[in-house]
């Protein structure tokens, strides 16, 4: 098979590899496409110190079912599927079921760098990781699910619901899912602020109301489009500025989640939380369940989704995308790498 591999920090290549085999209780997935994440914009960098040149990297991915392995069942050939990227030890599954991600045990496919993942052409993975897709749907949206299931997961641990008011800073791939996932539970009242014009401009198709980050008066813009203070805010970028805004555009008494990871280290307005009893919880990847309803939505393809997907690339593209989104280039939203298409 053909694989997308970081040769070095900065440069990546399309290597042939063997074909993976599944094992008992296993399902062989032949990729269709796989999206590029900021995780692995950072790895192909170098910055976030969790990838290592070699690896083979991908979590974002759609395909169809290539081999069952022994003990499957319940699945046919070419089926499409996606997979959940948490793959939690049989031994952990009582113990962590409705909280998989928090398993100190789990092996995270595309972040773990002993597994050749989904910017290949062959993946084998766990059968309870398979998550079926409609015959019916745009098999590219499946490459969605994953993002989605994290933007589900964040608006979960914030506690939102319908009749809130919602305050996202940032609009890049996270922000832009977190926006459906407020969608998918019927939040109308959403404001998203954004620095940069070509993603206000996808965020808007979504129907929501865009604020530019950059105005010296965003807090009030945002309190005016919202008639008042947010009841729960969503940082998907997970910088100082973000931060203290999704705190300060906050009511009293509400909820802050952090989900965005732009930075390793945030100074904190700490008298926005302690003297306005507003609550700052963390959220990262997702449960089980929370991967299950996002493809569920996903499934029904809403008119949206679409919105999402910027691009779509050969593999042969592949090297030169990351190379793109790296140096900043002015996409929008998902750049997704086709792994059927080799030229």
């Amino acid at each position: 098979m053909k694989a997308l591999q970081l040769a070095e920090f900065g440069r990546m290549e399309v290597v042939e590899l063997p074909d993976p085999q599944p094992g008992p209780g296993e399902v062989l997935i032949r990729v269709a496409a796989t999206g590029i994440c900021g995780s692995d914009l950072h790895g192909f960098t170098g910055e976030n110190g969790r990838r290592i040149p070699g690896q083979v990297m991908g979590h974002e991915s759609v395909g169809t079912v290539a081999a069952l392995g022994e003990g499957v069942d319940g699945l046919a050939l070419g089926d499409p599927v996606t997979f959940n990227p948490v793959v939690v030890p049989e031994s952990d599954l009582e113990a962590y079921a409705g909280r998989e991600q928090l398993s100190p045990n789990k092996t995270v496919i595309g972040v773990a760098t002993h597994v050749v993942a989904s910017f290949a052409q062959l993946l084998a993975v766990p059968a309870r990781n398979v998550v079926p897709l409609p015959a019916d749907m745009p098999l590219e949206l499946g490459a969605l699910v994953e993002p989605l299931a994290v933007a589900v997961h964040a608006v979960r641990c914030a506690g939102v619901r319908a009749t809130d008011a919602v305050l996202v800073t940032g609009a890049g791939p996270i922000g832009q899912s977190v926006v459906l996932a407020l969608q998918m539970l019927g939040v109308s009242r959403i404001v998203v602020t954004e620095v940069v014009a070509s993603r206000r401009a996808l965020v808007e198709q979504l129907g929501v109301t865009v604020v530019d980050a950059a105005r010296e008066d965003v807090a009030d813009v945002v309190a005016e489009a919202l008639d008042g203070p947010a009841d729960r805010a969503i940082d998907a970028v997970g910088i100082e500025p973000t931060l203290r805004l999704a705190l300060t555009a906050t009511a009293i008494g509400g909820t802050v989640c952090l989900v965005g990871m732009g930075a390793p280290r945030l100074g904190l307005d700490a008298f926005e939380v302690s003297t306005k009893e507003r609550a700052l919880v963390g959220s990262f990847t997702y449960s089980a369940q929370d991967f299950a309803d996002a493809a569920a939505w996903i499934g029904t393809a809403p008119a949206q989704a679409a919105a999402l997907i910027s691009r779509q690339v050969p593999l042969a593209q592949g090297p030169q995308a990351f190379t793109d989104l790296a140096a900043g280039d002015d996409t929008p939203g998902k750049v997704l790498v086709r792994l059927d298409q080799e030229g």
